[in-house]
């Protein structure tokens, strides 16, 4: 995809989106007063995020002030949120990554918890565009809400351990937090119940245990979810964990396992072509996916828990996001 070349001069402008609580300001402050010198960028602006809001005022102010460039500082939450606000805007999005996850980062290898890399490419990076996608969400009341996500959207499983994983575990020991609701969701072998429609087909349905739909594949610790997720390729890529009893999870973690090396190496992509496919890990993708559950489940997008669904339509607006990188 052709790359856009960034501006440069006194006319223009960095604003700045910052979780002070992720990021040592510090050193982000010096670091971009050198660039701007280096550069002849007027001054930039900052926005900072705190416990009464969760970046959307930021973001909001960052799109109204005129900057040519948005630099977001934060973790996958904050991510989502600017997204969300500046999608469809053409002003390009910089990373720097400081959250505890950095899942988006991580699927497009830009560099963790790197100051001067993500302040040099804010001001000399090249410009590429990305999806977005889209969830509207049913609650138990039926009030629906439209709400923007870059990684990954999950419902059962997934969106329980977002839900009920305390922060405090979740910061301190990371994915160890999340082993004791595993270990009981396993152990009940919990499913939920799905009518869904791909796109403009009939619908259908199905039990899980866990569905995932994503714009990118990849997990922390190597693991791929969605092998062939990509972040600019106007297509929403989604998996259904279906194993059969708490024996069947063994299934799951062999498929995860091979997803690496079936669509990294050339001969594994040929054994994944000849080999009979997972009945525990069902692969599909489309443009659309309008789910209906039998009964209310929790939703989580790019790892922050919504609450209670009953319905979700998930959709991509290609090309949605300017991202600026290195």
């Amino acid at each position: 995809m052709p790359h856009d070349e960034p501006t440069h001069g006194p006319d223009h402008r960095l604003a700045l989106v910052v979780n002070p609580v992720k990021v040592d300001v510090g050193l982000l402050r010096s670091t971009v007063s050198a660039a701007e010198s280096e550069h002849g960028w007027a001054s930039s602006v900052w926005f900072e995020t705190d416990a009464t809001d969760d970046g959307r005022g930021a973001a909001r102010a960052a799109r109204a002030s005129g900057a040519d460039v948005v630099l977001v500082a934060g973790g996958d939450g904050t991510l989502r949120i600017v997204a969300e606000e500046l999608r469809g805007s053409d002003v390009p999005v910089a990373l720097l990554p400081a959250g505890t996850g950095n899942l988006y980062a991580r699927n497009l290898r830009i560099p963790l918890n790197d100051v001067r890399a993500a302040v040099r490419a804010a001001f000399t990076g090249t410009d590429r565009r990305v999806d977005v996608a889209l969830a509207e969400l049913t609650d138990v009341e039926g009030t629906v809400a439209r709400h923007a996500f870059l990684v990954m959207a999950g419902i059962g499983l997934d969106a329980d351990m977002a839900a009920n994983t305390s922060p405090r575990l979740k910061k301190r020991f990371g994915w160890v937090a999340y082993s004791d609701p595993i270990i009981r969701s396993v152990i009940g072998n919990r499913q939920i119940a799905v009518r869904y429609r791909l796109d403009d087909a009939p619908a259908r349905t199905m039990r899980a245990h866990t569905v995932i739909v994503g714009n990118c594949g990849s997990l922390t610790a190597g693991v791929l979810l969605l092998p062939d997720a990509r972040p600019d390729d106007g297509v929403l890529d989604a998996v259904a964990f279906q194993p059969k009893r708490a024996i069947g999870w063994s299934g799951v973690g062999y498929g995860l396992s091979l997803n690496r090396f079936f669509h990294r190496t050339r001969f594994g992509r040929l054994l994944a072509w000849v080999l009979p496919t997972s009945k525990t890990l069902r692969y599909t993708s489309a443009r659309s996916f309008d789910l209906e559950l039998d009964a209310p489940e929790q939703l989580q997008l790019d790892g922050d828990p919504f609450g209670r669904v009953t319905a979700a339509r998930i959709t991509v607006d290609h090309d949605g996001l300017t991202l600026r990188v290195a």
